[in-house]
Protein backbone atom coordinates (compact mmCIF):
# COMPACT_ATOMS: atom_id res chain seq x y z
CA UNK A 1 0.00 0.00 0.00
CA UNK A 2 2.62 2.40 0.83
CA UNK A 3 4.52 1.58 -2.07
CA UNK A 4 1.84 2.29 -4.27
CA UNK A 5 1.12 5.50 -2.42
CA UNK A 6 4.50 6.45 -3.35
CA UNK A 7 4.67 5.37 -7.38
CA UNK A 8 1.28 7.68 -6.90
CA UNK A 9 2.64 10.77 -6.06
CA UNK A 10 6.15 10.15 -8.02
CA UNK A 11 4.14 9.90 -11.00
CA UNK A 12 1.54 13.28 -9.94
CA UNK A 13 5.00 15.01 -9.50
CA UNK A 14 6.25 13.72 -12.75
CA UNK A 15 3.28 14.62 -14.67
CA UNK A 16 3.11 18.27 -13.02
CA UNK A 17 6.48 19.57 -13.74
CA UNK A 18 5.96 17.92 -17.56
CA UNK A 19 2.46 20.34 -17.57
CA UNK A 20 4.11 23.04 -15.98
CA UNK A 21 7.82 24.10 -17.85
CA UNK A 22 8.56 27.35 -15.65
CA UNK A 23 8.15 25.32 -12.63
CA UNK A 24 10.01 22.40 -13.84
CA UNK A 25 12.97 25.41 -14.97
CA UNK A 26 12.96 26.63 -11.46
CA UNK A 27 12.92 23.38 -9.58
CA UNK A 28 15.96 22.31 -11.62
CA UNK A 29 18.01 26.02 -10.79
CA UNK A 30 17.09 25.65 -7.20
CA UNK A 31 18.44 22.24 -6.84
CA UNK A 32 21.41 22.72 -8.93
CA UNK A 33 22.21 25.98 -7.29
CA UNK A 34 22.20 24.30 -4.03
CA UNK A 35 24.11 21.44 -4.89
CA UNK A 36 26.89 23.95 -6.40
CA UNK A 37 27.35 25.82 -3.08
CA UNK A 38 28.92 22.17 -1.90
CA UNK A 39 32.50 22.18 -1.60
CA UNK A 40 35.07 19.15 -1.44
CA UNK A 41 38.09 21.47 0.00
CA UNK A 42 37.74 25.33 -1.81
CA UNK A 43 36.45 23.59 -5.18
CA UNK A 44 32.61 23.08 -6.16
CA UNK A 45 30.95 22.91 -9.00
CA UNK A 46 29.13 26.36 -8.82
CA UNK A 47 26.28 26.71 -11.15
CA UNK A 48 27.42 24.32 -13.56
CA UNK A 49 25.42 22.11 -10.71
CA UNK A 50 22.42 23.25 -12.84
CA UNK A 51 23.51 20.58 -15.56
CA UNK A 52 23.52 17.78 -13.44
CA UNK A 53 20.26 18.48 -11.66
CA UNK A 54 18.86 18.65 -15.51
CA UNK A 55 19.87 15.47 -15.81
CA UNK A 56 18.73 14.04 -12.78
CA UNK A 57 15.48 15.48 -13.05
CA UNK A 58 15.21 14.74 -16.86
CA UNK A 59 16.02 10.97 -16.16
CA UNK A 60 12.90 10.66 -14.83
CA UNK A 61 10.40 10.73 -17.61
CA UNK A 62 11.22 11.43 -21.19
CA UNK A 63 8.22 14.19 -20.78
CA UNK A 64 10.42 16.55 -18.42
CA UNK A 65 12.38 18.34 -20.78
CA UNK A 66 12.45 22.08 -21.26
CA UNK A 67 11.49 23.96 -24.54
CA UNK A 68 14.17 24.32 -26.98
CA UNK A 69 13.93 28.28 -26.72
CA UNK A 70 14.68 28.24 -22.96
CA UNK A 71 18.41 26.84 -23.31
CA UNK A 72 19.17 29.05 -26.68
CA UNK A 73 17.89 32.33 -25.07
CA UNK A 74 20.30 31.28 -22.02
CA UNK A 75 22.68 30.46 -24.22
CA UNK A 76 22.19 34.00 -26.22
CA UNK A 77 22.32 35.89 -22.97
CA UNK A 78 25.02 34.15 -21.76
CA UNK A 79 27.78 34.82 -24.61
CA UNK A 80 26.84 38.26 -25.17
CA UNK A 81 27.12 39.36 -21.79
CA UNK A 82 30.88 37.66 -21.53
CA UNK A 83 31.71 39.36 -24.83
CA UNK A 84 30.61 42.42 -23.60
CA UNK A 85 32.52 42.79 -20.60
CA UNK A 86 35.92 40.79 -22.35
CA UNK A 87 36.06 43.22 -25.07
CA UNK A 88 38.92 45.82 -23.39
CA UNK A 89 40.90 42.71 -22.24
CA UNK A 90 40.34 41.20 -25.63
CA UNK A 91 41.99 43.73 -26.96
CA UNK A 92 44.39 44.26 -25.17
CA UNK A 93 45.57 40.49 -25.11
CA UNK A 94 47.54 41.29 -27.78
CA UNK A 95 49.89 43.69 -26.56
CA UNK A 96 53.23 42.30 -25.34
CA UNK A 97 53.12 38.50 -25.18
CA UNK A 98 49.72 38.40 -25.55
CA UNK A 99 50.08 37.04 -28.85
CA UNK A 100 52.57 33.79 -27.72
CA UNK A 101 49.72 33.26 -25.42
CA UNK A 102 46.94 33.36 -27.21
CA UNK A 103 49.09 31.25 -30.04
CA UNK A 104 49.87 28.42 -26.75
CA UNK A 105 46.37 28.07 -26.39
CA UNK A 106 44.89 27.96 -29.79
CA UNK A 107 47.44 25.13 -30.51
CA UNK A 108 46.54 23.17 -26.63
CA UNK A 109 42.98 23.43 -28.26
CA UNK A 110 43.79 21.98 -31.56
CA UNK A 111 45.43 19.08 -29.88
CA UNK A 112 42.56 18.38 -27.85
CA UNK A 113 40.36 18.14 -30.70
CA UNK A 114 42.71 15.72 -32.66
CA UNK A 115 43.33 13.77 -29.18
CA UNK A 116 39.18 13.83 -29.55
CA UNK A 117 39.46 12.12 -32.98
CA UNK A 118 42.12 9.98 -31.54
CA UNK A 119 39.60 8.73 -29.05
CA UNK A 120 36.37 8.37 -31.34
CA UNK A 121 38.33 5.81 -33.11
CA UNK A 122 40.29 4.18 -30.48
CA UNK A 123 37.12 3.52 -27.96
CA UNK A 124 34.38 3.63 -31.40
CA UNK A 125 32.45 6.21 -29.63
CA UNK A 126 29.47 7.80 -31.33
CA UNK A 127 30.45 11.23 -33.36
CA UNK A 128 28.11 13.18 -31.78
CA UNK A 129 29.23 11.84 -27.97
CA UNK A 130 32.44 12.36 -28.85
CA UNK A 131 31.86 16.18 -30.37
CA UNK A 132 30.48 16.75 -26.49
CA UNK A 133 33.47 15.01 -24.86
CA UNK A 134 35.50 17.80 -26.50
CA UNK A 135 33.15 20.84 -25.25
CA UNK A 136 33.32 18.47 -21.78
CA UNK A 137 36.75 17.94 -21.33
CA UNK A 138 37.41 21.95 -21.98
CA UNK A 139 34.40 22.75 -20.05
CA UNK A 140 32.95 25.01 -22.35
CA UNK A 141 29.31 25.78 -22.50
CA UNK A 142 29.51 27.61 -25.78
CA UNK A 143 31.36 25.27 -27.79
CA UNK A 144 28.35 22.43 -26.80
CA UNK A 145 26.15 24.81 -27.93
CA UNK A 146 27.99 25.06 -31.65
CA UNK A 147 28.10 21.44 -31.98
CA UNK A 148 24.21 21.26 -30.99
CA UNK A 149 23.35 24.10 -33.57
CA UNK A 150 25.25 22.30 -36.04
CA UNK A 151 23.65 19.04 -35.92
CA UNK A 152 20.05 20.62 -36.10
CA UNK A 153 21.06 22.75 -39.05
CA UNK A 154 22.33 19.38 -40.76
CA UNK A 155 19.33 17.85 -40.08
CA UNK A 156 16.47 19.74 -40.99
CA UNK A 157 14.08 16.91 -42.44
CA UNK A 158 14.73 14.53 -38.87
CA UNK A 159 11.55 13.94 -36.92
CA UNK A 160 11.25 15.22 -33.41
CA UNK A 161 11.68 12.42 -31.23
CA UNK A 162 14.71 10.85 -33.43
CA UNK A 163 16.12 15.06 -33.46
CA UNK A 164 15.95 14.86 -29.61
CA UNK A 165 18.08 11.95 -29.42
CA UNK A 166 20.56 12.64 -31.17
CA UNK A 167 20.85 16.43 -29.30
CA UNK A 168 20.88 14.61 -26.42
CA UNK A 169 23.70 12.57 -27.53
CA UNK A 170 26.47 15.45 -27.51
CA UNK A 171 24.99 16.20 -23.75
CA UNK A 172 25.80 13.19 -22.61
CA UNK A 173 29.62 13.17 -23.90
CA UNK A 174 29.51 16.42 -22.31
CA UNK A 175 28.09 16.10 -18.81
CA UNK A 176 30.53 12.60 -18.30
CA UNK A 177 33.88 14.24 -19.38
CA UNK A 178 32.89 17.79 -17.21
CA UNK A 179 33.87 16.65 -14.11
CA UNK A 180 37.18 15.48 -14.76
CA UNK A 181 37.76 18.46 -17.04
CA UNK A 182 37.28 20.37 -14.11
CA UNK A 183 39.00 17.98 -11.49
CA UNK A 184 42.29 16.94 -13.91
CA UNK A 185 43.17 20.44 -13.93
CA UNK A 186 43.14 21.17 -10.94
CA UNK A 187 45.38 18.02 -9.91
CA UNK A 188 47.82 19.24 -13.03
CA UNK A 189 48.67 22.47 -11.43
CA UNK A 190 48.66 21.11 -7.93
CA UNK A 191 50.81 18.19 -8.96
CA UNK A 192 53.12 20.65 -11.18
CA UNK A 193 53.31 23.50 -9.04
CA UNK A 194 54.74 20.77 -6.10
CA UNK A 195 57.29 18.63 -8.86
CA UNK A 196 58.86 22.35 -9.63
CA UNK A 197 58.78 23.99 -6.32
CA UNK A 198 56.87 27.39 -6.99
CA UNK A 199 57.38 29.83 -4.84
CA UNK A 200 54.80 32.54 -5.89
CA UNK A 201 56.05 35.42 -3.93
CA UNK A 202 59.26 35.29 -5.75
CA UNK A 203 58.02 34.65 -8.87
CA UNK A 204 55.75 37.94 -8.49
CA UNK A 205 58.90 39.69 -6.96
CA UNK A 206 60.53 39.25 -9.79
CA UNK A 207 57.88 40.32 -12.52
CA UNK A 208 56.62 43.76 -11.31
CA UNK A 209 56.18 44.68 -14.60
CA UNK A 210 53.28 42.07 -14.87
CA UNK A 211 51.04 43.98 -11.88
CA UNK A 212 51.12 40.69 -9.42
CA UNK A 213 50.32 43.12 -6.44
CA UNK A 214 47.05 42.44 -4.92
CA UNK A 215 47.79 45.18 -2.24
CA UNK A 216 45.11 47.50 -0.96
CA UNK A 217 45.65 51.42 -1.88
CA UNK A 218 47.19 53.46 0.68
CA UNK A 219 47.25 57.02 1.10
CA UNK A 220 49.77 59.18 3.02
CA UNK A 221 51.33 62.78 3.64
CA UNK A 222 54.57 63.65 2.78
CA UNK A 223 56.22 66.20 3.93
CA UNK A 224 58.20 67.88 1.03
CA UNK A 225 62.19 68.51 2.34
CA UNK A 226 64.28 67.25 -0.92
CA UNK A 227 65.62 70.25 -2.69
CA UNK A 228 65.88 68.68 -6.10
CA UNK A 229 62.58 68.61 -6.27
CA UNK A 230 61.21 71.98 -5.80
CA UNK A 231 60.00 74.27 -8.57
CA UNK A 232 59.36 70.90 -10.80
CA UNK A 233 55.85 70.30 -11.88
CA UNK A 234 54.35 67.16 -10.83
CA UNK A 235 53.36 65.60 -14.11
CA UNK A 236 57.23 66.05 -14.72
CA UNK A 237 58.31 64.29 -11.79
CA UNK A 238 55.69 61.58 -12.33
CA UNK A 239 57.08 60.84 -15.80
CA UNK A 240 60.87 60.80 -15.23
CA UNK A 241 60.52 59.03 -12.26
CA UNK A 242 57.58 56.31 -13.57
CA UNK A 243 55.88 56.55 -10.12
CA UNK A 244 52.23 54.72 -10.71
CA UNK A 245 50.61 56.92 -7.85
CA UNK A 246 47.84 59.61 -7.84
CA UNK A 247 48.94 62.98 -5.75
CA UNK A 248 45.87 64.18 -3.98
CA UNK A 249 46.11 67.36 -1.87
CA UNK A 250 48.78 69.64 -1.60
CA UNK A 251 49.13 72.12 2.12
CA UNK A 252 50.93 75.21 1.71
CA UNK A 253 50.99 78.43 4.13
CA UNK A 254 47.70 76.54 5.83
CA UNK A 255 45.82 76.65 2.32
CA UNK A 256 44.94 73.27 0.92
CA UNK A 257 44.37 73.26 -2.51
CA UNK A 258 44.43 70.22 -5.14
CA UNK A 259 47.21 68.73 -6.70
CA UNK A 260 47.01 68.99 -10.25
CA UNK A 261 50.10 68.32 -13.61
CA UNK A 262 50.68 71.88 -13.42
CA UNK A 263 51.02 72.18 -9.39
CA UNK A 264 55.33 72.95 -8.17
CA UNK A 265 56.49 71.45 -4.82
CA UNK A 266 58.32 73.71 -2.46
CA UNK A 267 60.22 73.45 0.29
CA UNK A 268 57.61 72.46 3.87
CA UNK A 269 54.98 71.90 1.36
CA UNK A 270 52.31 68.91 2.80
CA UNK A 271 51.48 66.17 -0.26
CA UNK A 272 49.17 63.50 -0.32
CA UNK A 273 49.81 60.25 -2.39
CA UNK A 274 47.74 57.42 -2.71
CA UNK A 275 49.68 54.18 -4.74
CA UNK A 276 50.63 50.76 -3.37
CA UNK A 277 53.16 50.83 -0.62
CA UNK A 278 55.94 49.53 -2.48
CA UNK A 279 54.83 52.79 -5.04
CA UNK A 280 54.54 55.20 -2.36
CA UNK A 281 57.75 54.21 -0.34
CA UNK A 282 59.45 55.29 -3.36
CA UNK A 283 57.63 58.28 -3.63
CA UNK A 284 58.00 59.03 0.05
CA UNK A 285 62.07 58.50 -0.25
CA UNK A 286 62.94 60.77 -3.36
CA UNK A 287 60.06 63.64 -2.00
CA UNK A 288 61.05 64.13 1.78
CA UNK A 289 59.34 62.31 4.87
CA UNK A 290 56.12 60.52 5.58
CA UNK A 291 53.84 63.38 7.99
CA UNK A 292 52.17 62.38 10.84
CA UNK A 293 49.02 64.96 9.59
CA UNK A 294 46.50 62.92 7.46
CA UNK A 295 45.46 65.77 4.50
CA UNK A 296 42.74 63.48 3.67
CA UNK A 297 41.13 63.38 7.20
CA UNK A 298 40.78 67.12 7.10
CA UNK A 299 37.87 67.85 5.40
CA UNK A 300 37.10 71.63 5.84
CA UNK A 301 38.11 72.79 3.06
CA UNK A 302 38.41 70.08 0.24
CA UNK A 303 36.29 66.99 0.51
CA UNK A 304 35.95 63.57 -0.94
CA UNK A 305 32.73 61.23 -1.52
CA UNK A 306 32.50 57.81 -3.45
CA UNK A 307 29.78 58.09 -6.16
CA UNK A 308 28.53 55.27 -8.93
CA UNK A 309 28.78 56.00 -12.39
CA UNK A 310 25.62 55.86 -13.34
CA UNK A 311 25.35 58.77 -16.33
CA UNK A 312 24.72 57.13 -19.51
CA UNK A 313 26.92 60.11 -21.06
CA UNK A 314 29.92 59.24 -19.19
CA UNK A 315 30.26 55.64 -20.56
CA UNK A 316 33.33 54.93 -22.30
CA UNK A 317 34.59 58.32 -21.60
CA UNK A 318 38.41 58.86 -20.73
CA UNK A 319 38.88 61.10 -17.74
CA UNK A 320 41.11 62.91 -19.78
CA UNK A 321 38.32 63.72 -22.19
CA UNK A 322 36.43 64.89 -19.06
CA UNK A 323 38.56 67.46 -17.72
CA UNK A 324 37.21 67.43 -14.42
CA UNK A 325 39.99 69.59 -12.87
CA UNK A 326 39.18 72.71 -15.17
CA UNK A 327 35.05 71.57 -15.50
CA UNK A 328 34.53 71.26 -11.41
CA UNK A 329 37.94 71.68 -9.57
CA UNK A 330 37.64 68.40 -9.08
CA UNK A 331 40.12 64.94 -9.23
CA UNK A 332 39.27 61.35 -9.00
CA UNK A 333 41.83 59.27 -6.86
CA UNK A 334 40.41 55.83 -7.17
CA UNK A 335 37.98 53.64 -9.27
CA UNK A 336 36.63 50.43 -8.07
CA UNK A 337 34.70 47.87 -11.01
CA UNK A 338 33.39 45.42 -9.34
CA UNK A 339 35.50 43.66 -6.62
CA UNK A 340 38.83 45.46 -7.90
CA UNK A 341 39.96 49.29 -6.76
CA UNK A 342 42.40 50.91 -8.76
CA UNK A 343 43.96 53.98 -9.46
CA UNK A 344 43.06 56.20 -12.78
CA UNK A 345 44.93 57.41 -15.31
CA UNK A 346 44.36 60.02 -18.01
CA UNK A 347 42.85 57.57 -20.52
CA UNK A 348 41.09 54.96 -18.00
CA UNK A 349 37.87 55.03 -19.51
CA UNK A 350 34.53 55.32 -17.11
CA UNK A 351 32.16 52.46 -17.23
CA UNK A 352 28.19 52.25 -15.91
CA UNK A 353 28.70 50.45 -12.45
CA UNK A 354 32.01 52.19 -11.76
CA UNK A 355 32.56 53.56 -8.09
CA UNK A 356 34.50 56.62 -7.91
CA UNK A 357 36.32 58.33 -5.08
CA UNK A 358 36.69 62.09 -6.08
CA UNK A 359 38.25 65.11 -4.31
CA UNK A 360 36.95 68.84 -4.71
CA UNK A 361 36.20 71.49 -2.51
CA UNK A 362 33.00 71.46 -0.10
CA UNK A 363 30.48 73.44 -1.77
CA UNK A 364 30.97 71.14 -5.32
CA UNK A 365 30.40 67.89 -3.81
CA UNK A 366 26.32 68.00 -4.54
CA UNK A 367 27.46 68.86 -8.20
CA UNK A 368 30.11 66.75 -9.32
CA UNK A 369 27.69 63.38 -7.69
CA UNK A 370 25.29 64.45 -10.13
CA UNK A 371 27.46 64.97 -12.91
CA UNK A 372 28.28 61.40 -12.19
CA UNK A 373 24.87 59.75 -11.72
CA UNK A 374 25.06 58.49 -8.21
CA UNK A 375 21.81 56.60 -8.82
CA UNK A 376 22.19 53.34 -7.27
CA UNK A 377 18.95 52.36 -9.61
CA UNK A 378 19.74 53.46 -12.40
CA UNK A 379 22.87 50.64 -12.41
CA UNK A 380 20.45 47.66 -12.71
CA UNK A 381 18.31 48.98 -15.41
CA UNK A 382 19.36 48.54 -18.81
CA UNK A 383 18.97 49.98 -22.19
CA UNK A 384 16.59 47.39 -23.84
CA UNK A 385 17.38 49.18 -27.50
CA UNK A 386 21.12 49.05 -27.57
CA UNK A 387 20.84 45.81 -26.01
CA UNK A 388 18.41 44.36 -28.36
CA UNK A 389 20.04 45.93 -30.96
CA UNK A 390 23.22 44.42 -29.61
CA UNK A 391 22.05 40.57 -29.65
CA UNK A 392 20.20 41.11 -32.75
CA UNK A 393 23.32 41.86 -34.70
CA UNK A 394 24.99 38.85 -33.12
CA UNK A 395 22.40 36.30 -34.06
CA UNK A 396 22.33 37.95 -37.86
CA UNK A 397 26.42 37.71 -37.78
CA UNK A 398 25.95 34.06 -36.53
CA UNK A 399 24.17 33.08 -39.69
CA UNK A 400 26.53 34.12 -42.27
CA UNK A 401 28.33 30.89 -43.60
CA UNK A 402 32.26 30.91 -43.38
CA UNK A 403 33.98 28.97 -46.70
CA UNK A 404 37.13 27.06 -45.08
CA UNK A 405 39.79 24.89 -47.11
CA UNK A 406 38.19 22.03 -48.24
CA UNK A 407 34.73 22.95 -49.55
CA UNK A 408 33.67 23.24 -45.62
CA UNK A 409 31.20 25.70 -44.59
CA UNK A 410 30.66 27.33 -40.82
CA UNK A 411 28.43 29.20 -38.90
CA UNK A 412 29.38 30.97 -35.46
CA UNK A 413 25.85 30.44 -34.96
CA UNK A 414 24.10 31.89 -31.69
CA UNK A 415 26.98 30.30 -29.77
CA UNK A 416 29.67 32.60 -31.42
CA UNK A 417 27.79 35.35 -33.80
CA UNK A 418 26.57 37.51 -30.31
CA UNK A 419 30.00 36.74 -28.52
CA UNK A 420 31.80 38.55 -31.37
CA UNK A 421 29.65 41.27 -32.21
CA UNK A 422 29.42 41.60 -28.32
CA UNK A 423 33.66 41.77 -28.32
CA UNK A 424 33.69 44.32 -30.68
CA UNK A 425 31.03 46.48 -28.81
CA UNK A 426 32.92 46.19 -26.05
CA UNK A 427 35.59 47.32 -27.51
CA UNK A 428 34.01 50.44 -28.83
CA UNK A 429 32.08 51.16 -25.67
CA UNK A 430 29.75 53.56 -27.04
CA UNK A 431 28.34 54.94 -30.62
CA UNK A 432 27.54 58.56 -30.64
CA UNK A 433 24.58 58.25 -27.83
CA UNK A 434 24.39 54.84 -28.08
CA UNK A 435 26.36 53.24 -25.42
CA UNK A 436 26.32 49.64 -25.71
CA UNK A 437 28.00 48.23 -22.57
CA UNK A 438 26.17 47.15 -19.20
CA UNK A 439 26.57 47.98 -15.91
CA UNK A 440 28.26 46.08 -13.58
CA UNK A 441 26.01 44.53 -11.81
CA UNK A 442 23.43 43.86 -14.58
CA UNK A 443 25.59 42.16 -16.84
CA UNK A 444 27.03 39.72 -14.16
CA UNK A 445 23.25 38.94 -13.40
CA UNK A 446 22.18 38.58 -16.93
CA UNK A 447 24.95 36.41 -17.47
CA UNK A 448 24.28 33.82 -14.90
CA UNK A 449 20.69 33.87 -15.66
CA UNK A 450 21.60 33.29 -19.26
CA UNK A 451 23.91 30.19 -18.25
CA UNK A 452 21.16 29.05 -15.89
CA UNK A 453 18.42 28.55 -18.63
CA UNK A 454 21.10 26.94 -20.97
CA UNK A 455 22.24 24.38 -18.36
CA UNK A 456 18.57 23.41 -17.24
CA UNK A 457 17.08 23.50 -20.69
CA UNK A 458 20.52 20.87 -22.23
CA UNK A 459 20.32 18.99 -19.35
CA UNK A 460 16.40 18.31 -19.02
CA UNK A 461 16.50 17.43 -22.45
CA UNK A 462 19.00 15.18 -22.24
CA UNK A 463 18.58 13.17 -18.53
CA UNK A 464 16.70 10.25 -20.05
CA UNK A 465 19.42 9.30 -22.54
CA UNK A 466 21.90 10.35 -20.43
CA UNK A 467 21.05 7.09 -17.96
CA UNK A 468 20.50 4.67 -20.73
CA UNK A 469 23.83 5.55 -22.05
CA UNK A 470 25.70 5.22 -18.64
CA UNK A 471 23.74 1.98 -17.47
CA UNK A 472 23.74 0.17 -20.82
CA UNK A 473 25.90 2.14 -23.31
CA UNK A 474 29.84 3.55 -23.03
CA UNK A 475 29.97 5.41 -19.89
CA UNK A 476 32.78 4.31 -19.10
CA UNK A 477 34.46 5.23 -22.37
CA UNK A 478 33.26 8.60 -22.72
CA UNK A 479 34.72 9.06 -18.81
CA UNK A 480 38.23 7.45 -20.04
CA UNK A 481 38.36 9.68 -22.93
CA UNK A 482 37.30 12.92 -21.10
CA UNK A 483 40.48 12.13 -18.34
CA UNK A 484 42.64 11.55 -20.79
CA UNK A 485 42.05 14.66 -23.13
CA UNK A 486 42.28 17.17 -20.64
CA UNK A 487 44.89 15.37 -18.95
CA UNK A 488 47.04 15.49 -21.69
CA UNK A 489 46.27 19.08 -22.71
CA UNK A 490 46.59 20.88 -19.81
CA UNK A 491 50.15 19.03 -18.82
CA UNK A 492 51.34 20.02 -21.94
CA UNK A 493 50.11 22.96 -21.61
CA UNK A 494 52.20 23.76 -18.38
CA UNK A 495 55.00 22.50 -19.22
CA UNK A 496 55.50 23.65 -22.48
CA UNK A 497 54.59 27.05 -20.94
CA UNK A 498 56.71 27.13 -18.46
CA UNK A 499 59.82 25.31 -19.45
CA UNK A 500 60.03 26.65 -23.17
CA UNK A 501 58.17 29.69 -22.93
CA UNK A 502 59.77 30.57 -19.39
CA UNK A 503 56.49 31.95 -18.81
CA UNK A 504 55.74 32.87 -14.83
CA UNK A 505 53.63 29.82 -12.99
CA UNK A 506 51.35 32.10 -12.01
CA UNK A 507 50.49 34.13 -15.32
CA UNK A 508 50.47 30.26 -16.73
CA UNK A 509 48.22 28.87 -14.55
CA UNK A 510 45.73 31.55 -15.07
CA UNK A 511 46.57 31.10 -18.61
CA UNK A 512 44.80 27.33 -18.25
CA UNK A 513 41.97 28.46 -16.40
CA UNK A 514 41.14 30.83 -19.39
CA UNK A 515 42.14 28.08 -21.74
CA UNK A 516 39.40 25.74 -19.69
CA UNK A 517 36.84 29.14 -19.43
CA UNK A 518 36.75 27.71 -16.39
CA UNK A 519 36.02 30.44 -13.01
CA UNK A 520 36.43 27.26 -10.76
CA UNK A 521 40.09 26.35 -11.82
CA UNK A 522 40.85 30.65 -11.79
CA UNK A 523 39.94 30.34 -8.71
CA UNK A 524 42.09 27.30 -7.75
CA UNK A 525 44.59 29.28 -9.23
CA UNK A 526 44.24 32.50 -6.81
CA UNK A 527 44.36 30.97 -4.02
CA UNK A 528 47.32 28.91 -4.72
CA UNK A 529 49.22 32.00 -5.97
CA UNK A 530 48.26 34.58 -3.72
CA UNK A 531 48.38 37.23 -5.84
CA UNK A 532 46.74 38.79 -8.64
CA UNK A 533 48.63 37.07 -12.00
CA UNK A 534 46.50 34.09 -12.66
CA UNK A 535 44.24 37.53 -13.46
CA UNK A 536 46.42 38.86 -15.78
CA UNK A 537 46.68 35.44 -18.13
CA UNK A 538 42.72 34.19 -17.54
CA UNK A 539 42.05 37.72 -19.02
CA UNK A 540 44.62 37.61 -21.56
CA UNK A 541 43.19 34.52 -23.75
CA UNK A 542 39.96 33.73 -22.00
CA UNK A 543 37.76 35.79 -25.26
CA UNK A 544 40.23 33.62 -28.20
CA UNK A 545 39.90 30.19 -25.98
CA UNK A 546 35.81 30.90 -26.58
CA UNK A 547 35.46 31.31 -30.30
CA UNK A 548 38.60 28.89 -30.98
CA UNK A 549 36.58 26.40 -29.27
CA UNK A 550 33.56 26.94 -31.28
CA UNK A 551 34.45 26.82 -34.20
CA UNK A 552 36.88 23.58 -33.77
CA UNK A 553 33.81 21.90 -32.18
CA UNK A 554 32.34 22.24 -35.64
CA UNK A 555 34.66 21.13 -37.67
CA UNK A 556 35.48 18.11 -35.45
CA UNK A 557 31.11 17.15 -35.68
CA UNK A 558 31.40 18.21 -39.31
CA UNK A 559 34.71 15.58 -40.12
CA UNK A 560 33.21 13.01 -37.50
CA UNK A 561 29.76 12.82 -38.42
Amino acid sequence: MGFSFKNKAADFMVQLLAENPLLLLFVVAAIGYAVGQIKVGNTGLGVAAVLFAGLGMGALSPDLKLPEIVYQFGLVLFVYTIGLSSGPSFLAAFKDKGWRDNLLVAGLISLASALTLAAQSLFQLKPTMAAGVFAGSLTNTPALAAVLERLKNSNPSMGKPALDQLLAEPVIGYSVSYPMGVIGTLLAIFSLQRFWKIDYDKEALAHPELGATNQTLLNRTIHVTRPEVCGKQLRDLLKVSGWDVIFGRIRRKGQTELAEGDSQLAPGDLISVIGTEPEVAQVVQSLGELSETGLEQDRSELDYRRVFVSNPNLAGRSLKELNLARRYGALVTRVRRGDQEFLPHGNTQLQLGDRVRVVTHRSRIGSISAFFGDSYQHLAEINIFTFSLGISLGILVGLIPIPLPGGLTLKMGIAGGPLVVALALGIVERSGKLVWNLPYNANLTLRQLGLILFLAGVGTRAGYPFITTITQGSGLYLFIAGTLITGITVLLGLWVGYKLFKIPMGVLTGIVAGMQTQPAVLSFSLEQSRNDLPNLGYATVYPAAIITKILLAQVLIFMLY
